[in-house]
């Protein structure tokens, strides 16, 4: 961690650290309102992935003086519908841009009395009803204690944990408070590539393919359980409806000679407005979890995302509030896959 704190410190983007009662560590970037960083006490190793460029300062500085999307990693936020913010052209799908307001944003610390909250007030472009929105993003963190310390009989030993809470915000601003748009926030955590994602469902449901040629082989469609095995070349998509997923989801990878998952435990609201869309079916919706993976110029990592029911237009809000759980283990291969069992089934 402190490798990576130092660079960014040189390169003009400073972190600072939540640190939750059991030791965990949780490094938070406000240059794109990340959490960058989740340690364990025992471990300087960093359960999420960081873009190569941040492993020296050189690099760091050519990376974030390019006019290249400024991808660091970790845990970040974003908008939906997708369609909206990030095709300007839509229906038109060329030109994907991440609106500069948004991704890196202008993040700034708020002190508050338990520690600090991230605040992000911004404009974007809504390329459908051809209007701008402001808004309010406020992200702060809390602790998650490890959901098995209490099960009786289990072996954690030599199992390292780590875990934090987000709670997420999002508020229409003003005059944006009446757009005739639907607007909904959209949590994505990268994580270093080549493992298995493990989506529990309520019943057998085959994911949407948004878009990339998935083998079939790569995506195992059970009962109970959707597993999307991230390690093809190129960038893919999947996106499940909220009606069929159960608002956690486990991501399973070798690292050295450990094994490790994350699990994020995020609440699926199907009575909710989700915003999100397929490009090519925009009346599509109710679409909560989604997983990409990415093995091309933009990096090597797979990505565990879901998203909140929407504010604004005909869903009578103007504020959403969330709140989700992470969850880290590493260790050896025998208490990894039992806490993965108890977990996620």
């Amino acid at each position: 961690m402190k490798a990576l704190v130092d660079v960014l410190k040189k390169v003009g983007k400073p972190t600072r650290v939540f640190k939750g009662p059991d030791g965990t560590r949780v490094l938070v970037l406000p240059y794109g309102g990340r959490v960058l960083g989740l340690f364990s006490p025992q471990s300087e190793e960093n359960f999420y992935w960081t873009h190569s460029a941040l492993e020296s300062v050189e690099t760091a500085r050519a990376f974030y003086g390019s006019d290249q999307w400024h991808n660091s990693g970790g845990d970040r936020t974003w908008l939906a519908p997708e369609v909206d913010l990030f095709f300007p052209n839509f229906p038109k799908l060329e030109g994907y841009f991440q609106q500069r307001s948004l991704d890196p944003g202008n993040y700034r610390f708020v002190e508050t009395n338990d520690g600090f909250k991230l605040v992000n007030r911004l404009t974007v472009h809504l390329s459908r009803v051809r209007k701008n929105a402001t808004l309010r993003i406020t992200k702060s963190f809390g602790s998650a204690p490890n959901p098995l310390r209490h099960e009786r009989g289990l072996d954690l030993s030599g199992l390292e944990y780590a875990g934090y809470t987000q709670s997420t915000s999002l508020e229409l601003v003003g005059q944006s408070k009446t757009i005739e748009a639907k607007i909904g926030l959209w949590n994505l955590v990268q994580m270093p590539h080549g493992g298995d994602l493990l989506i529990p469902t309520y019943s057998r449901t085959e994911p949407l393919r948004v878009f990339g040629s998935i083998p079939d082989e790569d995506l195992l469609i059970t009962d109970r359980l959707v597993r999307y095995r991230m390690r093809q070349q190129g960038e893919h998509k999947i996106s499940l409806r909220a009606i069929a997923t159960c608002g956690r989801v486990g991501y399973l990878y070798r690292s050295a000679d450990n094994w490790c998952l994350i699990v994020r435990n995020f609440t699926v609201n199907p009575s909710g407005e989700y915003a999100d869309v397929p490009w090519n079916d925009t009346a599509y919706f109710g679409f909560s979890t989604q997983a990409c993976n990415v093995n091309s110029g933009l990096g090597q990592f797979s990505e565990l995302e879901y998203h909140i029911p929407a504010i604004g237009h005909d869903t009578g809000r103007t504020r959403c509030d969330d709140a989700a759980q992470v969850w880290a283990f590493r260790g050896p291969e025998r208490q990894v896959l039992r806490a993965r069992q108890l977990l996620l089934g």
